[in-house]
């Protein structure tokens, strides 16, 4: 389940390093599942349309790698979260365009209960 309290966070082009703004909100995150300690925690990686299928599968798997690795420097149980790749495979937006693409490389959250 989709909770407003738990953002997404983005990636550079093929990068899968968390950034400054992006750290931010894996604190505000990371602050929620603190406060509520009986959910559990689904990571889904995610990439844009450029680069090979496997390729985009590897980079989503160390996206959402690279968000979990920093939630769990901030106190969270590495056993609270799961880690999936979609790679290319679900974009949110689907026009060829570097705006486009930038919202498709991402890291989304996913709540539910124990």
């Amino acid at each position: 389940m989709v909770v407003p309290e738990v953002q997404q966070v983005y990636f550079d082009f093929d990068r899968a390093l968390i950034r400054p703004a992006d750290a931010k909100i894996l604190d505000a995150n990371a602050d929620y599942l603190r406060n509520n300690a009986d959910t559990m925690l689904l990571i889904e990686g995610h990439a844009d349309e450029r680069g090979t299928a496997e390729y985009n599968l590897a980079l989503g798997e160390r996206r959402a790698r690279a968000a979990r690795d920093y939630l769990v420097t901030q106190g969270i149980a590495a056993d609270r979260i799961s880690l999936v790749s979609f790679g290319e495979e679900r974009p949110e937006c689907s026009e060829h365009t570097e705006a486009c693409w930038a919202r498709n490389r991402r890291a989304q959250f996913l709540i539910k209960q124990k």
